[in-house]
């Protein structure tokens, strides 16, 4: 069998309040996205798993890329540097160590700005991370702020502020400040031709360790990291109500990444659940946050580069359609 589906108790999981049901339809939402390229869906509520899937030769040790799932370390990342005092607060100038930047228009712009995608520096292309010197040499094209600019370049910045403020290697912070003590490891991380870690794009994980890093985030760090640097995650800005700092927010307003990127979704069932946030990546990689339910669901699948040469044919994904199978419905007591 090419399919692996664990349940606990049965596939329809209900979480009971005093005054309704939760009543989960995970075998559904998988068989969706199986018929999608799925390679995985896990959901764990309160840190264990409680349905796990594995379709098209995917498997429990099997790590995949998360494409631009990536990008949401940087945030957990910079909410343990303001704990460690590396980082003085969200709104620390870039240039503060960036010293190039002092003399410029890129003086005003913050680590803020630049992991809500807000700094003014362009975004640039998608999947395509500059070297670090590279995007440190970008110049400012508009007021921080003022709009948001989706891609890699604002991402590779701040790893270089990381490798100035560590004096080594953020990968290797990251993962003896969070991902090691976690137990989490990835199974592989893109490096460029600088030999530093892409910050915004190309790691690989397993669906339970991706899941996880979920839970961590969700339990506000667990003590790790400094819980209201890392709530500040899940603010959004004028620019882009739908997009905190490096997390996405199901809400209205959200801008999407690009005309077609796929992202879908329900305001409604996002506000009825207090708001559901994400990590997301090409070929509809996912790591969906319900707070209100303890509740973290990952879905990994293949065709990251069909989806980055917008040449996927197959059946069209909707995060709002596979949430809303997800989540089922409330069933009054």
């Amino acid at each position: 069998m090419n399919r692996r589906a664990f349940l606990v108790a049965s596939a329809a999981t209900c979480l009971a309040t005093p005054a309704a049901a939760q009543v989960f339809n995970f075998a559904a939402a998988a068989a969706y996205s199986a018929e999608r390229r799925g390679v995985s869906m896990l959901a764990m509520r309160r840190g264990e798993v409680i349905f796990e899937d594995y379709p098209n030769e995917g498997g429990v040790t099997r790590g995949w890329e998360l494409a631009s799932g990536t990008k949401s370390f940087t945030g957990v990342m910079c909410a343990a540097a303001i704990q460690d005092r590396l980082i003085s607060s969200w709104d620390e100038r870039a240039a503060d160590t960036l010293t190039e930047w002092r003399n410029d228009e890129r003086r005003r712009i913050t680590i803020r700005h630049l992991l809500s995608l807000t700094s003014g520096i362009g975004g640039g292309p998608i999947a395509r991370p500059p070297a670090y010197a590279d995007a440190i040499a970008q110049p400012a094209e508009m007021a921080p702020g003022e709009r948001f600019a989706y891609g890699p370049t604002p991402f590779q910045i701040f790893g270089e502020i990381i490798r100035r403020k560590t004096d080594g290697d953020p990968l290797d912070h990251l993962t003896r400040r969070i991902l090691a003590p976690l137990g989490i490891e990835p199974t592989h991380w893109r490096r460029g031709a600088d030999g530093m870690p892409h910050m915004p794009s190309g790691a690989g994980l397993t669906a339970r360790d991706w899941a996880r890093f979920g839970w961590f985030v969700l339990q506000g760090g667990e003590g790790r990291v400094d819980r209201d640097a890392l709530r500040a995650c899940f603010s959004g800005s004028r620019a882009n109500p739908g997009y905190g700092l490096s997390f996405w927010l199901l809400r209205n307003g959200l801008v999407p990444p690009g005309r077609n990127a796929g992202i879908e979704i329900d305001t409604a069932l996002s506000e009825h659940f207090g708001g559901i946030s994400m990590a997301a990546g090409a070929g509809n990689q996912r790591l969906y946050l319900v707070p209100a339910l303890d509740l973290v669901i990952a879905r990994q699948a293949t065709g990251i580069l069909q989806a980055l040469m917008r040449r996927d044919s197959g059946p069209h994904w909707s995060d709002a359609e596979f949430l809303r199978l997800a989540l089922g419905s409330i069933e009054l007591q």
